[in-house]
């Protein structure tokens, strides 16, 4: 609880300027490892469409659109012309096998190989 009592998420550490500067270098660091770190291009084999992937596991596929979907990539632009929502489309079955393929060449790191 903040000193007024009203209910808060997290503490906001307003007293303690080392903490607070901590907080911020950590949140630095960790959006940088979860949005930036480990990406890799990948251009679909087929429209040549490209992309930033990040393989976390052989099961997890991080994906970051560089351009516009709907705009450069026919199967999405496809659903858009059939007036389907994009967002409920599980990604490109193209692009995924040519992320696929640049895994076994090893142009993609798979990071926890275990899975």
């Amino acid at each position: 609880m903040h000193a007024s009592g009203d209910w808060a998420k997290a503490p906001d550490f307003a007293g303690q300027p080392a903490r607070l500067e901590a907080i911020h270098a950590q949140t630095v660091a960790d959006k940088a490892n979860y949005l930036d770190d480990g990406l890799s291009d990948v251009e679909c084999q087929t429209c040549g469409t490209c992309v930033l992937v990040r393989k976390n596991s052989l099961a997890h596929t991080s994906i970051q659109w560089i351009t516009d979907p709907a705009t450069n990539c026919p199967t999405f632009r496809g659903d858009v012309a059939e007036e389907h929502s994009i967002g409920l489309r599980d990604g490109c079955p193209r692009l995924q096998e040519s992320i696929k393929h640049a895994v076994m060449e090893g142009l993609i790191e798979v990071r926890n190989g275990a899975e």
